[in-house]
């Protein structure tokens, strides 16, 4: 691969062609607060969530930040194994509505590794689809204060049909509501407490949205 600098300087890198996987959950202790960051929701994703639950726990931790900001979202099964740490078996997580009638309940599976434990979940406008059925569980069951910025607001749920000449056709066969009974659609969540983070922020390394939920866990 051939670099420009300057439109002088020329620097010839040889890449070598690699299969690479970036786990989708990343997590750690910052002082007894533990810190867990979900980029997508994967096949990866629950049984990691689950490892950093323990993890946390075994370590006494005094509280949780989840952060799923900027998040696209991704399998939902996942978001309802991950959103079942903090929810005893059989709490709503969401409903699926076709035309007004609830079509699909889904409800938490436990153990609940984590409930009872102070959690803060950070969003923004890039937070979406299983993000935001995250939030909306953990929000409308008591189990987390969501802080930042509203979500994305993509609550529709889409089927793929095969055509016949070999296209696909994506279709919205229902909407999905959060327990409480909010569709989010072009909505999004709007978070308990709203914490901004400029580009200047983000250039400069600064984090008040993350400052902000240790702040709060630390009281």
């Amino acid at each position: 691969m051939k670099i420009i600098r300057s439109n002088t300087e020329e620097l010839n890198v040889e890449i070598t062609r690699e299969q690479i996987t970036i786990p989708s959950v990343e997590y750690k202790m910052e002082g007894d607060i533990g810190y867990i960051k979900i980029s997508r929701f994967a096949e990866d994703t629950s049984d990691l969530a689950a490892a950093a639950a323990t993890d946390f726990k075994q370590k006494g931790a005094k509280g949780v930040i989840v952060d799923v900001r900027s998040d696209p979202g991704g399998l939902l099964d996942a978001s309802v194994d991950v959103a079942s740490l903090w929810l005893p078996k059989s709490k709503t997580i969401l409903q699926e509505k076709r035309d007004g009638i609830v079509t699909r309940t889904y409800s938490s599976k436990g153990p609940a590794t984590l409930e009872g434990i102070p959690t803060v979940m950070l969003i923004n406008e890039g937070s979406a689809s299983a993000s935001e059925i995250l939030a909306g569980a953990l929000k409308d069951n008591s189990a987390a204060t969501l802080m930042g910025v509203k979500s994305f607001g993509k609550g529709s749920v889409q089927q793929l049909e095969r055509l016949s000449d070999g296209g696909v056709l994506k279709v919205t066969i229902a909407k999905w509501h959060t327990p409480g009974g909010k569709n989010i659609d072009k909505e999004g969540i709007e978070p308990d407490k709203k914490v901004e983070r400029s580009t200047d922020d983000i250039k400069n390394n600064r984090d008040p949205q993350k400052d902000a939920a240790l702040q709060f866990l630390k009281k």
